[in-house]
């Protein structure tokens, strides 16, 4: 059995006294795709802004490669390889995808960003950003402003900066939310190409995806873990289908 990468034990975040996430107890085994799914409201975003710390637990803990990462500020989180894309694409708009890649490249020389260096310097990460921006179907728009890219192609963008990094573990957030079909299909098969070597934890709503890719499946629902296992065990759950699909057929 693959080992368990993150886990978290009586997750919990309450807002005023309402609990967005209530008591989640969540394993993610090394090498795996897991969804997180519900419906909306349910604490997927909470969790995963929990998960990367961008929100303190009320209660609970968070353990990342064997070490407790409840208490650590968002930075620290990354910096251990736990990097997150989010809703909406985080790109910077004016600079080129390359450009884009290359700033992300540049953690390699520690906290040091090199704005201020000579395009010299810089161009040392031109080879691997290219690299990147070809495994995610971007090599065509490399000298293209992020703003110019059709949402689909700034998704992968955003996809191909989060691997800069590297990650031994990477969440998305929503990688598919309002697409088109054929984004869609490009998306998923990005995904599947980069999960060699990596970690996947990803929010999604699209239930095809989920099942195209997914090798576990945690399902939500008011801040709680209502089921869990594979897609085919989840969608014959009854309670995951009158909480999440709402109707008594998958």
């Amino acid at each position: 059995m693959s080992s368990v990468i993150l886990e978290t034990s009586g997750l919990s975040k309450t807002f005023s006294g309402f609990s967005a996430v209530d008591k989640v107890d969540l394993r993610v085994e090394t090498g795996t795709i897991h969804a997180l799914i519900g419906p909306n409201g349910a604490g997927k975003t909470t969790c995963f802004n929990l998960l990367t710390k961008f929100l303190q637990p009320s209660a609970g803990s968070i353990v990342y490669q064997g070490h407790d990462i409840t208490r650590l500020k968002p930075a620290d989180v990354a910096r251990r390889g736990m990097v997150r894309s989010f809703q909406i694409s985080a790109v910077f708009g004016q600079l080129t995808a390359l450009e884009n890649v290359r700033i992300a490249l540049q953690r390699q020389r520690g906290s040091s960003f090199d704005f201020w260096r000579s395009d010299g310097i810089l161009k040392r990460y031109d080879d691997r950003a290219r690299e990147l921006l070809t495994d995610v179907g971007l090599e065509t728009y490399s000298e293209t402003p992020a703003a110019e890219l059709p949402y689909g192609r700034k998704r992968a963008l955003e996809i191909a900066t989060t691997l800069a990094l590297d990650p031994p573990l990477l969440l998305l957030d929503e990688p598919t939310a309002g697409m088109t079909e054929h984004d869609v299909e490009r998306i998923v098969a990005l995904i599947r190409r980069i999960r060699t070597g990596r970690t996947i934890l990803m929010v999604e709503h699209n239930l095809s995806v989920v099942s195209g890719l997914s090798d576990r499946i945690t399902v939500l629902t008011r801040g709680r873990v209502l089921a869990e296992g594979s897609y085919e065990e989840v969608a014959r759950n009854p309670e995951v289908i009158t909480a999440y699909l709402g109707t008594d057929h998958v």
